[in-house]
């Protein structure tokens, strides 16, 4: 966990805190089981039990940490077989909310896909590693939404924390200095109109997060 050299500023006290922990626990500093308790984190940032409590529902929220008995709040398991379901159930409803969601893409989308695209360019020039796995989950994310499928979105919005776990150790491995341009090459396949091909390359692409091998 970082040890600042001044607390946080008043007016976004939980917000940094859940922010700091959150980037400890996609980094590795916190390792699965590792235990979070409210009065050391308190005390290393000089601030009240309050703000922390908050900023650890957050992650509870997120499936980031969970509440064991006689130890508090830890950092959540995260097991091979998870990744291997998460990403054969991602392949297929990440294909079929590309398909469906190419049926009623409007110029806008495509400035707002890029928008992000800036962002996320934005981030990786930072190596801010937080808003680099944001960015890339909201770009996909944007797909399930348009797809206006309530069952797709929910399972999306379920998975996309173990995702973001598993995209962080990836990034860890590999460079992301190619990530925007992948990101611009599914944008050209979603211009093609091509269902079939937009749909190959988003699977293409989720593949490249499956080059690790988990043990």
């Amino acid at each position: 966990m970082p040890n600042p050299s001044q607390p946080f500023a008043v007016q976004s006290i939980s917000d940094n805190v859940y922010l700091a922990l959150k980037k400890d626990i996609m980094e590795g500093a916190l390792q699965p089981g590792a235990r979070l308790v409210v009065l050391d984190i308190a005390g290393r940032y000089a601030i009240s039990q309050a703000p922390v409590r908050e900023a650890l529902e957050r992650l509870k929220q997120e499936g980031l940490i969970v509440g064991q008995a006689n130890k508090g709040s830890v950092v959540s398991e995260i097991s091979a077989k998870e990744i291997r379901d998460i990403f054969v159930l991602r392949e297929m409803i990440e294909g079929y909310a590309v398909k469906q969601s190419m049926k009623s893409l409007r110029e806008e989308d495509y400035e707002r896909l890029e928008e992000l695209l800036t962002q996320l360019e934005e981030a990786v020039n930072a190596s801010d590693s937080i808003a680099i796995l944001e960015k890339d989950l909201e770009f996909h994310g944007y797909f399930y939404m348009k797809c206006d499928n309530g069952a797709v979105m929910e399972l999306w919005s379920r998975m996309k924390s173990k995702i973001m776990r598993f995209m962080a150790i990836s990034n860890r491995h590999y460079s992301t200095d190619k990530l925007v341009a992948w990101h611009r090459l599914l944008v050209e396949a979603l211009r093609t109109g091509d269902e079939e091909e937009a749909e190959r390359q988003f699977i293409e692409h989720m593949h490249a997060y499956k080059i690790i091998e988990w043990k």
